[in-house]
């Protein structure tokens, strides 16, 4: 450690004992891993452990790290768009995707780092500019205890609180975890089990019961990253927008070609790939996105009148023809915070 403050400021959270056991181990609860994890030893997310017998987090509070970035690149599209959003990325994840574009982090975890209280994030804030905070770049969800207590603190203070998450958490962690968010951008990598389990270890499940909940609680956009040969088909992005439909027609989707990173070696997506299925999900939602094509026309267009409600070139956005969050044309309620 680089610091003399203490690592774990924080009563561990969703941890119980294994009593049926003599050898002290302990079960993580937090997501559908359910890891029990033996004395000395690290759940698969790499960052909850157990040391002596008893559940512990050592990488509470370290950063990975910290930036000022658009809200766009979240991405989040209807949450204040425009503004500014103070990034946190963290160490650890719960899923092993092979074709991870933060892999330094995800797969890995530095306790040299240095640590940031809950607090400190207020005062940065204050000083850094921002709407609030995104939890972001690694999975924030295995950091859950300095979560609740930082955006609770951020809460009160009147900021905003964004998870990026990629949903793998369960139940009742989630009530939890959502308590003092404000909006979430999350990760539907697939429409397919077997994906999930083999390539990610992952359960879609689990992430289909996170954005159904998260999406009665807060501002939800959901991404995928469009992979050849493995998540591209018509059929599977259709499948993706119908379940999304079902939850609210409005919800954003963004689709976001794929580069090769870390493990894969899989050509990349072309732009036309996922410009196609962008226009072939419209049939079902109201609002569709592209990333990483290397086009900029992610206007807002109102899907009644066809007015635009949102320019955007880049990262800059200004709302133009909205009234709060309604077509200032036609009345369409959009579901846009601004």
């Amino acid at each position: 450690m680089n610091d003399k403050e203490s690592d774990q400021n924080s009563a561990p959270l969703f941890f119980k004992y294994n009593t049926a056991s003599e050898s002290e181990e302990i079960q993580c609860i937090l997501c559908p891993h359910n890891c029990v994890i033996k004395k000395g030893k690290f759940g698969l997310c790499l960052v909850r452990g157990n040391i002596d017998g008893k559940p512990s987090i050592p990488f509470y509070g370290r950063l990975s790290a910290l930036a000022l970035d658009p809200i766009e690149k979240k991405p989040l599209y209807h949450f204040y768009p425009g503004s500014r959003i103070l990034s946190a990325g963290f160490f650890g994840c719960n899923l092993k995707c092979p074709f991870c574009q933060n892999s330094s982090i995800s797969a890995y975890a530095d306790p040299a780092y240095k640590l940031y209280k809950p607090e400190k994030m207020l005062s940065l804030l204050k000083t850094q500019g921002g709407i609030g905070l995104a939890y972001t770049y690694s999975e924030p969800a295995v950091h859950i205890e300095w979560i609740a207590e930082t955006s609770k603190i951020l809460h009160d203070s009147k900021y905003k609180n964004v998870l990026v998450t990629n949903g793998m958490t369960n139940n009742e962690p989630a009530d939890y975890l959502l308590k003092y968010i404000d909006a979430a951008n999350i990760d539907l990598k697939s429409f397919n089990p077997d994906f999930y389990r083999k390539e990610l270890n992952g359960d879609i499940e689990t992430v289909k019961s996170f954005i159904r909940k998260a999406s009665q609680k807060i501002h939800v956009e959901i991404t995928t990253l469009v992979i050849p040969g493995k998540n591209d088909s018509e059929e599977e992005i259709m499948e993706i927008a119908s379940f999304i439909a079902s939850v609210n027609k409005n919800i954003p989707y963004h689709l976001s070609c794929y580069y090769p990173s870390y493990k894969y070696k899989i050509p990349p997506t072309s732009a036309q790939s996922v410009l196609h299925h962008a226009e072939l999900v419209k049939e079902k939602l109201n609002f569709v996105y592209t990333g990483n094509t290397g086009y900029h026309e992610a206007d807002t267009i109102c899907p009644s009148c066809g007015e635009v409600l949102v320019k955007r070139t880049g990262y800059t956005a200004f709302a133009v023809n909205l009234k709060k969050n309604k077509c200032r044309n036609c009345g369409f309620d959009t579901g846009i915070i601004v």
